[in-house]
Formats: structure tokens, C-alpha cells, sequence
């Protein structure tokens, strides 16, 4: 937890810094920086990678979980913005294979600053928006490890951490419902590669494929 803190630090000070110094450059010729905070919340659905070894095969991932997040943004140009965000994903890990699974409780933390181009100008009161940035996302297993785990000959599910690259991609629309409230509606694509320590190829196995969650979220912004 102390590595994730350390990058989430580093990361969010230098979003902020850039974020700043474009802002303080479009002041020549906009009106200002319109900044935004708000929360967001929905659900996500992840998919599965495959795992193959000599004791069979099967799949693994991540189970389907609410989304729970903060954002804190502003208009850097007539059509761009930007945003520093973090989102909590309580999501168990788990292996299937022929109508067997193993679940284990876990976690997922993501931390990630993001480009929005809108379609409407600043101060429209509808603006679709497409969305593309990177950062940092940490998975975690939290339950207590046992002797056995039901298809450990495939995967181990253990109680540890890993920080992974992550980009995100997406897209929805904004709307102004009075003059300091904004209402949004987005679906993000959290694309990272597989958690390989959180859930462990068994010796022999292969798991292969990234990992995708697709989360579907609402937001309440506060502007000024």
C-alpha cells in the first residue's frame, strides 16, 4: 500500500501542476479556468482471461462490482479539459472451470488523470465528451489464505498487492442543471494488464489475456 501511495503522490502532483500551467496559458484568451469536483458512482463489468495448464483449463478474474469515485477537472481550452480522478472498486477474485469456482475477497484502487474533448464549448449546458488518460491501478486480495484452494492446479488467489500500468478510455455527456451544479453520465473502459501476483498461474499454467472493466457511472459535479 505504501508503493500505491507513493505513485497515486507523485502522480496527482504533476496532473495538478500541468493542469495549472495550462490553465494559467489559456487565461489570455478564454475567460478562465471553469474547475469542477464532484463524485461518481455505477457498477462494472469485468472480463476473463483464459488459464490453460496440464491439470485442465478454465478462466479467471475479477467479479462484476459497484464503482464508487472522485474527480476534480476543469476547462482547459474552448473544447479541452482535464481531470485528476480516483475510483474504488470492492470486486472478489476468482477461478472457474466446469461449473467449479473459487472465489477470494478483494479490492481495486485506481488513480488516473484523464483528457476530455467535448463537442460542445465551455458554458454549454449539454456536452457530450469522448475521453482518453493513464495512471496507476493496485489490486488486492483481503481474505485470509488457506491450505487449500479449490483449482489451485489452475490459479492461486492470494491476500497480496500489485500496481499495474492502466489506461482508460471513454466517453458521455455533461449537463449544466444550474449554475454551479453539473449532472454526468459516462461508461469508461479500465484497461490494464493481468493482476499475475493477486491471482497466480499454478506451476505449468498460462493466463492469458488483459484485463478489461467497463464501468457505467454517474456523477454530481459542484463547478466555480
Amino acid at each position: 500500500m505504501q508503493t500505491f501511495s507513493r505513485y497515486a503522490s507523485i502522480l496527482a502532483t504533476l496532473a495538478i501542476l500541468g493542469a495549472g500551467s495550462t490553465a494559467c496559458q489559456a487565461q489570455s484568451s478564454e475567460a478562465g479556468p471553469k474547475w469542477e469536483i464532484g463524485v461518481l458512482g455505477g457498477g462494472g463489468f469485468y472480463n476473463s482471461a483464459s488459464v490453460s495448464s496440464p491439470a485442465g483449463s478454465g478462466d479467471a478474474g475479477i467479479k462484476n462490482s459497484v464503482a464508487v469515485g472522485a474527480f476534480l477537472g476543469n476547462d482547459l481550452y474552448k473544447h479541452l479539459g482535464g481531470e485528476l480522478r480516483y475510483e474504488f472498486f470492492p470486486g472478489d477474485l476468482k477461478v472457474s472451470s466446469g461449473g467449479t469456482e473459487a472465489t477470494f475477497s478483494g479490492l481495486a484502487h485506481a488513480i488516473h488523470y484523464d483528457f476530455l474533448f467535448h463537442f460542445a464549448p465551455k458554458g454549454s449546458r449539454i456536452r457530450p465528451f469522448v475521453s482518453a488518460g493513464g495512471g496507476v491501478k493496485l489490486y488486492q486480495g483481503t481474505a485470509r489464505a488457506t491450505v487449500t484452494q479449490p483449482l489451485s492446479a489452475l490459479a492461486l488467489l492470494t491476500n497480496t498487492h500489485e500496481i499495474k500500468g492502466l489506461g482508460v478510455f471513454g466517453g458521455g455527456v455533461k449537463a449544466q442543471v444550474s449554475s454551479h451544479v453539473m449532472l454526468r453520465f459516462e461508461v469508461q473502459d479500465f484497461l490494464t494488464p493481468f493482476p499475475r501476483q493477486v491471482i497466480a498461474p499454478a506451476p505449468g499454467a498460462k493466463i492469458s489475456g488483459l484485463l478489461n472493466d467497463i464501468v457505467f457511472l454517474a456523477g454530481l459535479g459542484i463547478t466555480f
